[in-house]
């Protein structure tokens, strides 16, 4: 941590129990009184964050001794003084913390809520989900709010009815390993979906919202400069999740029983016709060697939907791509592009990788997208003739 933060917390401050609740705040001096009187209500510690304020909230800190108080002197973000309050929460050995803003948007009594859920469901990070239609709602945090929800499915796979709101309560000991690159708006995007991907359970609860009318209403939201960061970390996230996230889950879920029912729903108890199975097969292995990578499930589903596949089969088969066979299907491509151009082939596949191909970048090029219609033809012929010896006559026809 940087030396210009000061901690302050007082020798009384309760540092037993599972929960606290840390509030990040900046320039709120007006609402943060109220928010902090109506929290204290519930007798959790509190530690709020002073991320640089330069209005009274110093004075407003001072009237209430029995808090721990995080401060420094230049404003950092609210990412970072999030990041700043979790760590410390979690150096004093909390379990879990509940985040609220102080902007008094919040109700303190839907901690309750909180509470409950996390009573079902242990070690969950759960994030309070506005009511968007509610008075006063702005529409461009609507707007944003679907836009984030949208980019946090195609992330996870999880959807949610809304991603950005900052009264959570986060798991510290699942949290401990998570390594963010954020300190602005963008960390609150950040820290779920690398929840997600570490399978852990991410959930809304229902909470309350107060917006005050647009002249009395305080925000430091930047909307060109923070959603363009917003928009960036997005893009990396797709990117890793498409590369990593998926061909990952997919794998994990290649056991005994989920294959036998991938085959029963898919294949043997299937009203599709095995050349139609053979087909969808056919093109998924064909999409996941076309050099698209990181995109080729996403548009092979896509395609798959727009020619009558069957998505499920076209989906799996794409996952030809993962990370094991990538350097034997560059390796392929690399090859075949060879023969068609008559060019030397120098590498072998312990040698390829995306690094050492892009010097042949139209070797490679013009190779895989025919060794991609090699492959998936010999897979489409290979499972015809294994449907045609094994798969009975009455689930074969239509």
């Amino acid at each position: 941590m940087v030396t210009d933060t000061t901690y302050t917390f007082p020798d009384h401050f309760r540092r037993e129990g599972q929960l606290a609740i840390v509030i990040p705040t900046y320039n709120n001096a007006a609402t943060l009184g109220q928010v902090l009187t109506d929290v204290l209500v519930y007798s959790f510690p509190v530690i709020v964050v002073n991320d640089g304020s330069t209005d009274h909230t110093v004075e407003v800190l001072k009237g209430f001794s029995e808090i721990g108080v995080i401060s420094y002197p230049n404003n950092r973000g609210k990412g970072y003084a999030l990041n700043t309050g979790l760590k410390a929460a979690m150096e004093i050995g909390y379990r879990y913390v509940i985040t609220l803003d102080s902007d008094g948007q919040h109700y303190a009594d839907d901690i309750p809520v909180f509470l409950k859920e996390i009573e079902l469901h242990p070690d969950s990070l759960l994030i309070g989900a506005r009511n968007l239609a509610s008075d006063n709602m702005p529409g461009k945090n609507t707007f944003a709010n679907k836009f984030s929800n949208f980019w946090f499915t195609l992330e996870t796979g999880i959807r949610l009815t809304d991603t950005q709101s900052g009264y959570r309560l986060y798991p510290l000991n699942k949290l401990k390993k998570v390594c963010l690159f954020t300190t602005k708006y963008e960390y609150e995007l950040e820290i779920i979906v690398q929840a997600a991907w570490r399978n852990i359970r991410v959930a809304n609860v229902p909470v309350k919202v107060y917006y005050p009318p647009a002249g009395e209403r305080v925000s430091h939201f930047r909307p060109l400069r923070d959603f363009t960061r917003i928009s960036l970390l997005n893009s990396v996230l797709v990117t890793i999740a498409l590369l990593w996230f998926w061909p990952w889950k997919c794998v994990r879920s290649i056991t005994k029983e989920n294959v036998k029912k991938f085959i029963s729903k898919n294949i043997t108890h299937s009203s599709e016709s095995n050349i139609r199975i053979a087909l969808a097969v056919m093109f998924g292995v064909f999409m996941g060697i076309v050099p698209i990578w990181g995109y080729q499930m996403i548009v092979a589903g896509i395609l798959a939907h727009l020619m009558g596949l069957n998505k499920v089969i076209t989906i799996v088969a794409s996952n030809i791509s993962i990370p094991p066979m990538i350097p034997f299907l560059l390796f392929g491509s690399y090859v075949t592009g060879g023969w068609i151009l008559d060019r030397p082939v120098k590498l072998s596949v312990h040698e390829v990788t995306f690094d050492t191909i892009k010097d042949s970048f139209v070797q490679y090029l013009a190779g895989s997208m025919v060794f991609a219609v090699i492959c998936g033809l010999l897979a489409g012929v290979v499972c015809l003739t294994l449907l045609s010896l094994f798969r009975k006559p009455e689930h074969s026809a239509g």
